[in-house]
């Protein structure tokens, strides 16, 4: 398993919390998302040989969100 911090912008309540965690874990070879609207970011755990960090990036885009390659 790896895990990478991909930067969210654009998130501004507890709901999109919800809906970029689910956009993640809905992945397949994604094992796990913490997603901090503190922070604006996520923590995802996941499979490399299954998934790579652009899908991640392009989910969290899809559910209407930034998602820099800059931290």
């Amino acid at each position: 398993m790896s895990e990478v911090t991909i930067k969210i912008e654009g998130m501004s309540c507890n709901g999109c919390v919800r809906n970029v965690t689910k956009a993640l874990e809905a992945l397949p070879g994604v094992t796990g998302a913490k997603v901090s609207l503190e922070q604006a970011c996520a923590v995802v755990q996941y499979d490399p040989a299954a998934i790579d960090e652009a899908v991640m990036r392009q989910a969290v885009e899809d559910a209407g969100f930034d998602a820099p390659l800059d931290l």
